[in-house]
């Protein structure tokens, strides 16, 4: 019997770290917290200033009433008690408290195409949240690396991830899409679209053009938007309606339902791509088709969770001083004020 910490962010982390304990809690205490940082990055998020991110916001706010609804066991910043093992949903943040722990990291969904932050970051010893998705898995500061697929693995390693750290295990909520047929959403044969958080992650989107695109591709058929939960939905609905008036627009809800039954999927930079081309839809999207075809997130029928667990289990029974000496062995050297950040 051990204690895991399961660090949770977005709802989509936090369901997946939820399926993923489900296979752990019969023989292991699991609690979870929602995302967090240290130091100036804590100072931000408790004034408010990242609730764009997953550490406030909506996002932070709907893991806590996830948290509650399941009836889970919280330990918030993973400060009141010690751990074997820890399960987290990013490495863009390697929070103070884990680094000499056992960690397991997961992938969540898509990673986003290498633009010139990405390698400023990687050349000038940059934080890497700045550099947003793109830098998953570059920390080198976690055990094991359960990846999407034998393509996110190749992705993985060419990035300069250790190859020995990465383990093909498909992700869940993305593993098993042909179940969202299964659905009572009531619209069928729209256009759906999936915005993205262009601007709210600092890059740039001219909205305006896009929905005028969207509303091109639909033609006579219903368009549907779902936005992105980060985004700021008050001013992405004010524009969608501003230029396509007839459009139906969703905040919330179960986005893979809202592909099973579409006709046409739009997306601009959205894990649910795959899931759309899992399914077998027409998709027009700013990402690389070839690539992500080549990305795409096994399909095992919903065993990823279990199979996570099971590594899981493997890392909690081998010697933490080994795992230790192992991550030092093969930690690049950081500047300290950069680990710090971290």
């Amino acid at each position: 019997m051990g204690n895991i910490l399961f660090i949770c962010g977005s709802l989509n982390q936090t369901t997946q770290m939820h399926k993923i304990a489900l296979h752990s809690m019969k023989e292991h205490d699991c609690y979870f917290t929602p995302y967090y940082g240290d130091g100036i990055v804590n100072l931000f998020a408790k004034l408010g200033w990242l609730n764009f991110t997953v550490l406030g916001g909506r996002h932070k706010r709907e893991t806590e009433e996830y948290f509650l609804r399941h009836n889970l066991q919280v330990d918030s910043r993973g400060e009141a008690r010690s751990y074997d093992l820890v399960v987290t949903c990013s490495d863009l943040l390697v929070q103070k408290n884990i680094r000499n722990n056992r960690v397991v990291l997961v992938q969540e969904g898509i990673t986003e195409p290498e633009g010139i932050m990405y390698h400023l970051v990687k050349w000038l010893k940059l934080p890497r949240y700045l550099a947003n998705t793109s830098t998953n898995g570059l920390s080198n500061e976690y055990d094991i690396f359960c990846v999407a697929s034998k393509g996110y693995a190749e992705l993985f390693v060419r990035k300069g991830v250790l190859e020995k750290k990465i383990v093909v295990t498909g992700i869940p909520n993305f593993d098993n899409v042909k179940i969202a047929h299964d659905n009572k959403f009531p619209f069928h044969g729209h256009v759906l679209v999936a915005t993205s958080p262009l601007r709210e992650t600092f890059r740039y989107d001219d909205r305006r053009a896009f929905v005028r695109k969207c509303n091109a591709i639909a033609g006579e058929r219903t368009l549907i938007f779902k936005l992105h939960p980060l985004e700021n939905a008050q001013r992405a609905i004010r524009e969608i309606y501003q230029n396509v008036p007839g459009a139906i627009v969703f905040a919330h809800g179960d986005i893979n339902q809202m592909i099973a039954n579409a006709d046409v999927v739009i997306t601009q930079q959205s894990t649910c791509t795959f899931v759309a081309l899992a399914l077998d839809k027409e998709v027009h999207t700013n990402l690389n088709m070839a690539e992500l075809k080549r990305l795409m997130p096994i399909q095992n029928g919903g065993s990823s969770a279990e199979h996570i667990a099971q590594i899981c289990e493997r890392a909690l029974h081998t010697p933490l001083a080994v795992l230790l000496e192992k991550r030092k062995q093969t930690q690049p050297r950081l500047k300290r004020e950069q680990a710090d950040a971290f």
